[in-house]
């Protein structure tokens, strides 16, 4: 554009009647960062828009729209570590969507003019962290889930794409004829005509391929193992490791397409061992396999399901001794875990819409949506932890399934009882494993009885701990009564005194609940002298960084009336 036609456009940006969500005004230059999260806001708020370009015009009042003229060059300003500015924002921009400035001589002042373009397919993020406009404000995108879903849903299937170079051949013989297995499962009504269609006709019908025509979702599931170099630079690949308890690697294998046999040959590798000793009793077997092998698929489907292939990354699952941890790239895009569970319906939105409909009818994943919470269901009847989805990690999904028992008899004796919902039952199962809850879960858990303890270091309640043959472990965590601690403070200072901090520590520590930190426990032991002390039991004859504890002689006549 030329310099004319750059002033015409910051004219007609300037005549719009206020700011909207994908133009903002400023006066001057302010910081490198702000800037790089504006460039993201109005990315994202141009693709929900429908507008070719987001605006950041400086030079300009935000409220009169006057031009007031900027000092700000942008190719003399630093980023963060004295990066030049500009480079510095197209490495933190990802995925980059493409932005452009211009220092534009307008009649009345010196404006810089930056222009982004539209997110497509996915939100825009600066250095991990998506933004979005709202009105006038620019905030994260994780605060806004129904824009962030929208955004997911304007821009192309990367997996309806039609692959030019492959075709039929490329597809593994095998996995066509488990496919059709699959599919009559799903459709058992269709079993006969099933058998009466070739190849393409039932590719078609199942959804894998476009009019004949071999779609990179095709070659995902069912193409031969080399076939994957078709889809490059996107990565087809799952690769499972085995590591020991130091998080040494043992072993490892990359598997390929087809990936609707992926699941069987991860299984494979997967030392699914017998755990034994189990409580006996009716509620709980005296055997039971470290993992569903049902619960693994279901993680490992949703992985490829919601796999963004175009960030060039892999499915990966790690084999600890006592977990497995399945990977996959790509934001969570329900949001949380618990809305799902919550709304227990089909899932609105998957990232590979034209994926997840072939797999749905390949028998691989629910039409009805309900996967995750099964999964849940499923890991609570067996009386294991529940799975934990770790969304903490921007761009990345992480679920983690416990292949041991931890604390957590209780869950099961839960189970049966049918006046605690899953909700309830997921927050138990938090506070069991030492996750914190927010105070109002806490209020309604201790309302029913079931955890007790100082927020936030809560504990299962004793009557439920009790049930579920926890009771010592309940006494452990809970701890004993202030008086408790303090007499036996005055014992050992009495019968040794004077006695330093490390001769306390030694008595106390081990006695102190195990639901606190060693930190806790310091302060704990800090707070029990300090009572005595000012109860004119012990006193400090030492220093304060070297204290020496003794008791401290009463005058008898204090006692008397």
């Amino acid at each position: 554009m030329s310099r004319r036609e750059h002033i015409v456009l910051i004219d007609r940006l300037r005549a719009l009647p206020a700011e909207t969500e994908w133009l903002e005004f400023k006066r001057n230059y302010y910081q490198p960062q702000l800037l790089g999260e504006y460039l993201s806001a109005l990315a994202n708020a141009a693709c929900l828009a429908n507008q070719p370009r987001g605006y950041l015009v400086f030079g300009i009042d935000d409220a009169t729209h006057a031009v007031v003229g900027t000092h700000f060059d942008p190719y003399a300003e630093k980023g963060k570590g004295n990066q030049d500015l500009l480079p510095w924002l197209t490495v933190g921009l990802r995925p980059n969507t493409g932005f452009d400035v211009q220092v534009v001589e307008h009649p009345d002042g010196r404006v810089v003019l930056f222009g982004v373009g539209p997110a497509q397919g996915e939100p825009v993020a600066f250095y991990g962290a998506a933004h979005i406009r709202v009105g006038a404000s620019k905030t994260e995108l994780r605060n806004h889930p129904e824009k962030a879903r929208a955004l997911w849903t304007r821009g192309r299937d990367w997996s309806a794409e039609i692959c030019e170079v492959a075709s039929l051949a490329d597809l593994d013989p095998d996995a066509v004829a488990t496919a059709r297995k699959q599919f009559v499962v799903k459709h058992p009504g269709q079993g006969s005509e099933v058998a009466g269609w070739d190849d393409s006709t039932f590719l078609n019908k199942a959804r894998v391929l476009r009019q004949g025509t071999v779609t990179n979702a095709a070659l995902l599931l069912l193409g031969r193992a080399e076939s994957a170099t078709l889809l490059t630079p996107a990565v087809a690949k799952i690769s499972w490791i085995l590591k020991d308890a130091d998080n040494r690697e043992l072993d490892y294998e990359h598997i390929g397409p087809p990936f609707l046999l992926a699941g069987d040959r991860l299984l494979k590798h997967i030392r699914n061992l017998v755990v034994r000793a189990l409580p006996s009793g009716t509620l709980f077997p005296l055997e039971i396999t470290q993992y569903d092998p049902w619960v693994i698929r279901e993680a490992l489907h949703n992985a490829i399901a919601h796999q963004d292939y175009r960030r060039s990354g892999r499915i990966i699952v790690i084999e600890f001794p006592d977990r497995l941890l399945v990977t996959n790239v790509g934001d969570f895009l329900p949001g949380d875990v618990e809305t799902v569970i919550q709304q227990d319906a089909p899932q609105a939105l998957y990232r590979n819409p034209f994926l997840a409909d072939a797999m749905v009818e390949l028998n691989l994943i629910d039409t009805q949506g309900g996967g995750i919470k099964r999964m849940f269901e499923t890991q609570r009847r067996r009386s294991f932890p529940l799975p934990d989805y770790d969304l903490n990690d921007p761009g990345q999904v992480a679920v983690s399934l416990s292949g041991r028992i931890l604390d957590e008899r209780y869950t099961r004796l839960l189970m049966e009882r049918t006046d605690l919902d899953l909700r309830q039952v997921m927050l138990l199962d938090r506070v069991q494993k030492g996750q914190r809850i927010d105070r109002d879960e806490h209020r309604r858990l201790k309302s029913a009885g079931l955890v007790e303890g100082r927020y936030p270091n809560l504990i299962v309640a004793g009557a439920v701990a009790k049930a579920a043959g926890e009771a010592g472990r309940h006494i452990r965590e809970r701890g004993f009564d202030k008086q408790y601690y303090h007499d036996l403070i005055l014992a050992l200072v009495r019968e040794h005194q004077p006695v330093d901090r490390r001769d306390v520590d030694q008595l106390l520590v081990p006695k102190l609940p195990d639901r606190l930190t060693q930190e806790q426990k310091r302060r704990k032991v800090h707070n029990l002298l300090q009572e005595l002390r000012r109860a004119g039991e012990i006193d400090n004859r030492g220093s304060r960084s070297k204290p020496q504890w003794v008791t401290v002689e009463r005058n008898p006549d204090e006692d008397l009336p």
